[in-house]
Formats: C-alpha cells, sequence, structure tokens
C-alpha cells in the first residue's frame, strides 16, 4: 500500500478544516443565536430580575407581532443592525415564556395586507429613497382584546430597549390599573402653556405625567376638594396650592388611614415662576406646613440648596467669552449622593433638580426619617427671594460658603404618626357631619422630595417628533425616580430595576470641582478688573471727544498737553488692565487645562513609550541570556 503523500496529507486537513469551521459556524448560528457576553458596567445587555418576575408572573398568554420590512430595510446598515437586537431580545422573551408569550414576525412588504395591518395598528411607516415604507415596531395583545404598540424602535431609545418590551408586556398583564390621585398647581396635564394651549389644542403634557398615565389611572382632584376619592391607591402631591383646613384634613386622615402618598414642595418652583409669568397668577413656594410637623418633617420653605460640587453647567449669553458657567441652585446629583438601599433609589445614576429646598427630622420626632437624596458637603442654604431675583450664575457661586453639611433633598417618611388636627377635624362644608376622625397610625409611608421641577421636561428629557409620534431620549433620571416612588408606594417594584439601569451618564466631576474652585477663587478680581477697563474706556472715549473746545481761539477738538498726557495715561493703564485680565481669565482655566494636557499625554504618548521600553528591556533579557547559554 503506497503512502500518502506530505502534499495530499496537508491539502486534506486544510479541506476538512474549512469544513468543520462551516459546519461549526452553521451550528452556532443556529443554535446559540441569542448568546452574548456582556461587560458593560451597568450590564445593560442582561435580562434584569423584573423583566423575568414579571415574565414568571404571567397568567394568561401575550401575543407580540413583530412588524419589520426586511427586505426595503437591507439596504440601511443602521436599522437592520438594531432590528437583529430587537427580534434576538423577543426571542430570548419568548423562551423565557414557557409558552406564555407567543412571538410573531411580520414583514410587510410594500401593497400587502401585512403592510396595511401595520399601519391599522398605528405603526409607523418610515418613508425611503424609492417611497417604500420601513415597518419597525411592535404590537402586543393579550387574551381580552387588550392592545399595547410600539410606534417605531428608534435607535435613540436603543438603551431602553429591555424596559420598553418588559413595560409593555407588564401593561398587558396588568389590565386594571392602580389610581392615582393628583393635587396640584401646577399645569402637569396641560404643560406649560396651561388651560389657554388646552383650549387651543395646543396641550403638551409634562413627560414624566404622561408616563404616569399610560402606566396608571390618573384623576385630577377638583382645586376645592374636601374628601379624597375612594379606591385611590396613591396621593401623588406636587407643588400644592395653599390648602384649607378641609383639604388639609383630607390628605391627613387619608395618609392615617394608611394611604400612601408622594409630595413634591418647593422654595422655588421655576415651572410655576413661568407660569406666573404668563397668567400673571400663581406662586413659587409650596409646602405643607401643619401635616409636615405631624409627621415629624422640617422643610426649609425660604431656603435653596446651593452646591458648588452638584452646579449643573448652563449655557449663558452674557459673556461671549465666557459662555458656559456653574449654576449652583440647578442640582445635577449623581449615584454617590442615593441611597444605595433603597428600592427608589438604589438604580438611579443621576438627577437633574433645580432651586431645591432642604427637608430635616424634627426633633423628638416619632417617625422614621430615611434620606433618600442628598446634596454634598460643599452647599449651603441661600434666600430663596434673592435667588429668584439674581440669576447670574457667578454672582450666586460667590454666594455659596460651604457649611460641610449634607442636605436631604427627598426622604421616605415611615412609621408611627398623629393626627395634624389635635382638637378635632375641621367643621365641614354644608354643616355636615364629618366622619370619625383618625388620631393615630402605627405606620404611615410617605416619600417627600423638596423640589418640584423635576417635572420639568427641559432638564431631563429630549423630545422629537417621528411622523406624529413623540420619542423621548432621556438624560436624567427624573422620570425613574418618580415612576419607581409610585411603583414602590403601590406595592410593585418589577420595573423598577429597568428603568434606571441604562444610564450612560458619565460626568467630569474633576472638571467640575477644579472650575468651581477656579471661579471661587478668580472670578471677583476678574469682575474687579473688567469694571476697571470699562470704566478706563469710557473716560477715554469722554477724554477724547471732548477735546479743548471750551478754551479761547482754540481749535474745536483739540487738547490741552494736559489732557493729552492724561490720555496716554489711561491708555497705558488699560494695557496694563488688559494684561492682568487675560491672566486672571487664564487661572480660570489653568488646572483645567493642566489635566487636559496631563491625560493627553496619559493616551497619546505614554502607553507606547510604556510599550517601547517594555520591548527594549525584553530584548536586553533574551540577550543576556544567549550570551550565558554560549559555551566558552
Amino acid at each position: 500500500m503506497k503512502p500518502i503523500s506530505r502534499r495530499l496529507y496537508a491539502a486534506s486537513a486544510i479541506v476538512l478544516a474549512a469544513i468543520i469551521f462551516v459546519a461549526l459556524n452553521i451550528a452556532v448560528d443556529a443554535g446559540v443565536t441569542t448568546a452574548r457576553l456582556d461587560l458593560t458596567e451597568n450590564r445593560l445587555f442582561t435580562l434584569a430580575p423584573g423583566t423575568r418576575n414579571i415574565i414568571a408572573g404571567l397568567k394568561e398568554p401575550v401575543t407580540l407581532s413583530f412588524y419589520y420590512s426586511k427586505n426595503v430595510a437591507a439596504d440601511y446598515a443602521q436599522v437592520s443592525s438594531y432590528a437583529t437586537r430587537v427580534r434576538d431580545l423577543l426571542q430570548r422573551y419568548a423562551a423565557l415564556g414557557n409558552g406564555k408569550i407567543i412571538l410573531r414576525e411580520i414583514d410587510p412588504e410594500p401593497f400587502t395586507p401585512a403592510e396595511d395591518e401595520a399601519a391599522a395598528y398605528g405603526l409607523s411607516g418610515v418613508p425611503t429613497d424609492s417611497g417604500d415604507l420601513v415597518y419597525f415596531g411592535l404590537v402586543g395583545t393579550n387574551t381580552i382584546d387588550g392592545r399595547e404598540t410600539i410606534a417605531y424602535f428608534s435607535p435613540d431609545r436603543e438603551q431602553y430597549l429591555e424596559y420598553d418590551l418588559t413595560s409593555l408586556i407588564y401593561r398587558l398583564s396588568h389590565p386594571k390599573k392602580p389610581v392615582i390621585g393628583i393635587v396640584s398647581s401646577l399645569p402637569l396635564d396641560t404643560g406649560a402653556g396651561g388651560m389657554a394651549a388646552m383650549l387651543q389644542g395646543q396641550a403638551r403634557p409634562f413627560m414624566i405625567y404622561q408616563q404616569l398615565a399610560q402606566n396608571y389611572a390618573t384623576k385630577m382632584l377638583d382645586p376645592n376638594f374636601t374628601s379624597i376619592p375612594p379606591g385611590v391607591d396613591v396621593l401623588l402631591v406636587v407643588h400644592p396650592p395653599q390648602l384649607g383646613p378641609e383639604q388639609t384634613y383630607a390628605i391627613d386622615q387619608f395618609v392615617l388611614k394608611g394611604g400612601r402618598a408622594l409630595v413634591f414642595v418647593d422654595p422655588l418652583s421655576e415651572i410655576s415662576q413661568a407660569s406666573a409669568g404668563m397668567s400673571g397668577a400663581g406662586t413659587v413656594e409650596s409646602s405643607l406646613p401643619s401635616l409636615f410637623q405631624a409627621w415629624g418633617l422640617g422643610f426649609t420653605a425660604d431656603r435653596v440648596v446651593a452646591d458648588k460640587d452638584l452646579a449643573q453647567r448652563v449655557q449663558t449669553s452674557s459673556d461671549p467669552r465666557n459662555p458656559i458657567s456653574l449654576y449652583p441652585v440647578w442640582l445635577h446629583v449623581t449615584k454617590a449622593d442615593f441611597d444605595a438601599h433603597d428600592p427608589i433609589t438604589a438604580n438611579l445614576q443621576t438627577l437633574n433638580l433645580a432651586s431645591a429646598g432642604a427637608l430635616k427630622q424634627l426633633p423628638k420626632a416619632r417617625t422614621t426619617f430615611l434620606p433618600l437624596v442628598q446634596s454634598s458637603d460643599q452647599a449651603s442654604l441661600l434666600n430663596a427671594e434673592e435667588v429668584r431675583i439674581n440669576t447670574n450664575p457667578q454672582m450666586i457661586m460667590g454666594e455659596v460658603h460651604p457649611t460641610g453639611e449634607r442636605y436631604v433633598l427627598a426622604a421616605r417618611i415611615s412609621g408611627p404618626a398623629k393626627t395634624a388636627f389635635r382638637n378635632g377635624p375641621p367643621p365641614a362644608a354644608g354643616g355636615g357631619k364629618p366622619a370619625p376622625q383618625i388620631k393615630t397610625a402605627g405606620n404611615i409611608n410617605v416619600v417627600v422630595m423638596a423640589d418640584s421641577d423635576i417635572f420639568d421636561d427641559r432638564f431631563w428629557v429630549h423630545t422629537d417628533n417621528l411622523l406624529g409620534h413623540q420619542i423621548a431620549t432621556p438624560f436624567a433620571d427624573n422620570s425613574a425616580f418618580v415612576l419607581n416612588a409610585v411603583e414602590n408606594l403601590t406595592g410593585s417594584s418589577d420595573l423598577i430595576s429597568l428603568r434606571t439601569r441604562a444610564s450612560s451618564d458619565r460626568p467630569f466631576k474633576v472638571v467640575q470641582r477644579l472650575q468651581a474652585q477656579a471661579e471661587a477663587q478668580f472670578k471677583t478680581q476678574e469682575d474687579a478688573l473688567q469694571q476697571k477697563v470699562t470704566d478706563t474706556e469710557a473716560r477715554l472715549r469722554a477724554l477724547q471727544q471732548g477735546g479743548n473746545a471750551g478754551a479761547a481761539n482754540a481749535p474745536l477738538g483739540a487738547l490741552t498737553p494736559q489732557q493729552q498726557a492724561e490720555i496716554q495715561q489711561f491708555k497705558r493703564d488699560l494695557i496694563e488692565t488688559r494684561t492682568q485680565l487675560r491672566n486672571v481669565q487664564h487661572g480660570l482655566r489653568r488646572d483645567i487645562d493642566a489635566l487636559g494636557s496631563l491625560l493627553a499625554f496619559i493616551n497619546i504618548a505614554l502607553v507606547p513609550i510604556l510599550v517601547a521600553l517594555f520591548a527594549i528591556g525584553l530584548a536586553l533579557v533574551r540577550r543576556r541570556r544567549r550570551a550565558r547559554a554560549i559555551p566558552v
């Protein structure tokens, strides 16, 4: 028998390796299509426990119809890539559902019944260059004809994909929504335009209210309410107006009966301030003093928390050379400032608040006071009226003198409490007989935040219009805080872990701290020098324009030697002052520029240098080993 030649053996090995490679790829593609290795910090691509709990708790089947125009969208790489991820995630949901989640994949090709069906369900078709429409949405249905849709999977919301899918399934599996009663002086349900915008058909409710209305049955209480309607699961009080005794008593009794309340008060509501500017009515401060006293809660109703470390960066137009400033009464609160153990705040990444107040526990309070959100220790309290009048960020920054105390911005109040009406209920309207009074409760459950501007869209979300549908892209977790609190107070927490796990905010805290320190050190000197430049320029113009018109036999506009000498001195002063001003302005950026140069050096030069040094060292070691190995 002739032996196999080496050449034939090598060729056979190559062919066999190619066959094994192709077969392995086909097997992996068929059987492991949804396998993922999630190395992201927030584990964005790993299904959260809340999703698994909701799927495991399904009692009735849910049908998910995924409409995707595969052939029409084939030329659009971004859409195709995202569609693959959506399909993979839906397949994982169906696999976890054990028959309770039925997945249908439909390609609504142009001029087919499937395309008509997608349009009838309200899905949005995005036109292509050829004129055909790309459908990329989801329709979910349950066994009682309930229906929920995602009109179009916008790539801008990719990081919220799991939340969008899971919340859709949750709404289908819980058709009876908990009821939220709302007491507010803010136009939550109409937006900044108020009732006038609603009458004109231009109302744009605040996004948080829209999300509440989507997930819960919301009921706006009449301004003159005297009781909380039966069936209300959570009472939401947002920047309340001045309440009368009957209204305060209604809230008091609701909480003591075991009702749960979520309260937002404010020493300076910027939403209310803007609304008052348009309508000429409204108040910018709010509080519930008698109820807070009964709950063992203190609130500084005339003081605003200003924080150097948490100051938001804002755009100012007053100085084009320095358009970005730190505004210490607008707070960018980060993960280190949240209670990591309470389900409301455990997964929050950031909150953007504006002119918030401070909460504290009163002495001898019987209730438990649990801080949920706090300032940094570089904060102090400023007079709310002065902050309202003075909107200059640099001037306000100069007024912040840190006390070293971390002020509480939001807290959970629980435990035993007594009624705020120790002398009995107030007289009932119309002389009717009031219901029996509850004087004590063993355990109240209230969450309070000293800010109502958390509802303001401009602080936390970008909204775009896609073919008549609003696409919301959050950049802070304001909505998550409110929805988490409502979810927790209604007794269900499965969606909490999904709302906040996708935040990718990475604030430059070191840079912000350096900028705040530089502004505190140099801003006063810069303002003084800038004023000196302005004054010197004004006096110089006055001398040059005035001349010596009043002197006898002098031509109009002529200058005396003394005036000419004074002008020259002013010019020298002006040049010297501008030089000093440039030095001060450079000082504002010196530490930040030094940090940038250091990081650039590390990223650009240091790593290659270290690699080169390692290679040289390795070469020297090998040379020495070879030299030792050579026999003498």
